[in-house]
């Protein structure tokens, strides 16, 4: 097993989030470049990343960001529901911690604010991602099973999978609000099951929350 460095997790971000499109060979000397590193630690982080699946062999000694379709990251968004909603079960019937309520009421706190103008300004996207991936991130880790969170991690390799990497369309700014709003909902009805112990409804609204995100994909996947 290859070890990520700095280097492999700036690179995998940018391929998450659709900033190295899918076939575009990847040049050393460019991404030295950009991530203002030398060429050794591209070269190290190469070799991880088509491990995890994220790049592929291109030429004798070159790669090339994978190309998922639509279907690939579909599925695999699909399973982490599965998975993220037995996290959720697994909370609500060993009964989560004051603490972790309290985070988790935290950041529903801070969504019910960047969110109570309800527009899609650049500031609310990024505000939100990064909100959605804290919440996940304290479900999953909340319920303190290392396998799941490997498989999980697992999933969020595939492009727009991970909840910090939901993308959000131009097309119309109004529809994805309305998408996030309801998200977001969700979000708070995920809490109220698990704090009143409720382990059948929380694994049911995080699973169905969880595949809301297939809406924001839009045309990002091909």
């Amino acid at each position: 097993m290859l070890h990520p460095t700095p280097t492999t997790v700036q690179l995998r971000e940018m391929i998450l989030k659709g900033e190295l499109a899918p076939g575009e060979r990847l040049a050393e000397a460019k991404l030295a470049e950009q991530l203002g590193v030398s060429r050794m630690p591209i070269r190290q982080a190469l070799p991880v990343l088509a491990e995890e699946g994220l790049v592929v062999r291109a030429g004798q000694r070159g790669y090339a960001v994978r190309a998922h379709t639509r279907d690939e990251s579909v599925e695999a968004l699909h399973l982490r529901g599965a998975l993220e909603g037995y996290a959720a079960r697994l909370l609500a019937e060993k009964g989560a911690s004051a603490e972790l309520l309290a985070q988790l009421r935290e950041l529903l706190a801070e969504g019910d604010a960047l969110l109570a103008e309800h527009t899609m300004t650049p500031e609310v996207q990024i505000g939100y991602a990064s909100l959605n991936a804290r919440f996940h991130d304290l479900l999953v880790t909340g319920a303190r099973n290392p396998l799941l969170e490997g498989f999980i991690a697992r999933c969020n390799l595939v492009p727009f999978v991970a909840p910090r990497t939901v993308a959000f369309g131009h097309e119309d700014r109004r529809q994805y609000a309305d998408i996030i709003a309801y998200a977001h909902r969700q979000h708070h009805a995920i809490v109220e099951a698990i704090a009143a112990r409720q382990p059948d409804r929380a694994e049911f609204m995080c699973r169905e929350h969880i595949v809301t995100q297939e809406h924001s994909m839009g045309a990002h996947v091909l």
